[in-house]
């Protein structure tokens, strides 16, 4: 079964980080390092605010109380579990 990914999901959506997954080779390690440390962790709670232009990208997220934007690229690397 696919995991749910965070770019699924629709603007207002909340769900929670499950893990990381780059099985499509799309980001480096270090990219997806870089996730991480960003708060994209395992238990985080998540909410897609808002896609940029045409409903495409950025996507405005919400994870933990920091709003970051997010290529589509990165936002198919976070697996989530919808609330």
């Amino acid at each position: 079964m696919r995991p749910r990914l965070l770019a699924d999901l629709p603007d207002g959506a909340h769900a929670t980080v499950s893990h990381l997954d780059d099985t499509g080779l799309v980001l480096t390690p270090a990219q997806l390092r870089r996730l991480g440390e960003l708060g994209f962790l395992p238990g985080e709670p998540v909410q897609v605010l808002r896609r940029g232009p045409g409903g495409r990208e950025p996507l405005a997220v919400l994870v933990g109380d920091a709003i970051f934007a997010l290529r589509l690229a990165e936002a198919r690397c976070v697996a989530v579990e919808p609330a």
